[in-house]
């Protein structure tokens, strides 16, 4: 049966995902629900998918965030260490240019429903201008991100104030001379309270629990490159090794009138941040603790300080969510996500998942090489495990990192295991830079 397989979305993942299909001789099709190729990247001031503000730069360095079969030298060798958002919108969309995907793409429309009807028949409902159409396809491949759904704070109370996720956070400049409090530790958190406070009356940053903060740059460096020459140690000896070299160059947490971490390196993903400390010990930006509850504009910490601020920006993260399909059939908001390799299903052969995974650096890489191993499966040359049930479970139950229990660390993986992992089940001549025209786009197969 010739296979047709629907792609959702045209972010990182979904374009080399397509790209990898069609060089393969499948026929493919993304839909995206955006304009253009580039997913979370495609910045804009008004509110969108985007969760990009206007000086967002990616946290790991160019050349562990590049495709092999178009890297950031292919497209402009003068790319940033670590490039900004509209550097990563050009690279995508230079990307699918290049790899002649654009034709291939169905832009302006929005998945509403994904159906599985069996082993060999998927039927996807879609909506453009609110118009909807049902299509069927033979394989499913799912890269739609998982950086557009918001996961708000709980606290008790209620502020008064302005109170919104750091998904709508554009740019500073609408907090003006405003009292700012900034909740949670991560990278967008750090990034959010370090802006503000270029333009804010006060900024304060709240943690729940001790991050580790680490310099964009060691040695010179990238400091993931840095790290990079140790990924031949065990994880566990990696992590406790990498912590003694932080505390060396950053020293301790309370030193800057912030909360120490309690758990082991890797336990929670590490913030990569040049900044933060910086305008911690210049006064600029406020450390606190976690709040305890809201009464008005008035915030109680769980230390006893109150303060009154305007506006509070939480930068709580994101829920894993799959809108298209029916709650009772994949739902993978909470709880364990058992996928082996991060895109196997156990059980349900023509699905896959392209880019479901957090990786301790970037995703992209290894979104590639889960674009080619779905597409050696779709040809013949790769079989996935009689046991696949039984290896879903291990990984669960054995991930590269114990971590905290929360939402967000339930698919984290160790970057460069990870790549090799994949690697392993690829053949070895599995880069492929040169563009490819085998197959016409789905649009030019119906009108033949």
């Amino acid at each position: 049966m010739k296979k047709k397989v629907a792609v959702i979305g045209a972010g990182p993942s979904g374009i080399t995902a397509l790209k990898n299909l069609l060089d393969q001789g499948i026929e493919a099709v993304a839909f995206d629900r955006n304009h253009d190729v580039g997913g979370n990247w495609i910045y804009s001031e008004d509110e969108s998918h985007s969760s990009v503000f206007e000086t967002t730069h990616i946290i790991s360095s160019k050349t562990l965030s590049q495709y092999e079969d178009f890297t950031f030298d292919d497209f402009d060798p003068e790319t940033a260490d670590y490039p900004s958002h509209d550097e990563l919108r050009r690279y995508f969309q230079a990307y699918a240019a290049h790899f002649n995907l654009y034709p291939h793409i169905r832009f302006g429309i929005m998945v509403k429903h994904c159906r599985w009807i069996d082993e060999e028949t998927w039927e996807i409902t879609t909506e453009k201008d609110g118009i909807e159409e049902k299509e069927l396809f033979t394989h499913l491949a799912v890269a739609n991100g998982h950086h557009w759904k918001p996961r708000y704070p709980n606290y008790p109370g209620e502020f008064s104030g302005e109170f919104l996720h750091s998904h709508h956070y554009k740019k500073a400049a609408p907090f003006k001379d405003k009292r700012v409090l900034v909740i949670g530790g991560g990278n967008s958190a750090c990034d959010v309270a370090v802006e503000t406070s270029r333009v804010s009356k006060k900024t304060a940053i709240s943690w729940r629990r001790g991050y580790r903060i680490v310099p964009k740059f060691i040695f010179g460096k990238p400091s993931d490159k840095v790290a990079e020459q140790s990924k031949w140690i065990p994880p566990r000896l990696r992590m406790f090794l990498n912590s003694i070299l932080l505390r060396i160059i950053i020293g301790k947490n309370e030193a800057y009138g912030l909360r120490p971490p309690t758990e082991h390196f890797g336990a929670t993903h590490p913030t990569i941040n040049d900044e933060l400390l910086h305008k911690i010990r210049h006064g600029k930006v406020k450390p606190r603790m976690d709040i305890k509850k809201f009464e008005g504009k008035k915030v109680v910490f769980e230390d006893g300080k109150e303060e009154e601020y305007d506006t509070i920006i939480a930068c709580t993260g994101y829920w894993l969510s799959h809108p298209f399909f029916d709650k009772d059939f994949i739902d993978y908001s909470s709880g364990p996500v058992p996928l082996y390799l991060k895109m196997f299903h156990p059980k349900i052969t023509n699905l896959h998942f392209i880019g479901m995974f957090q990786p301790l650096g970037c995703i992209w890489p290894g979104a590639e090489l889960q674009s080619k191993l779905m597409a050696q499966e779709l040809i013949g040359n790769w079989k996935r495990p009689e046991n696949l049930e039984e290896l879903c479970e291990k990984e669960v139950k054995n991930p590269d990192f114990k971590q905290i229990n929360s939402p967000r660390h339930t698919i984290t993986v160790d970057f460069h295991r990870f790549v090799k992992d994949l690697k392993k089940q690829l053949p070895k001549n599995y880069v492929s830079k040169t563009p490819t025209l085998k197959v016409l786009s789905v649009e030019q197969n119906q009108e033949t």
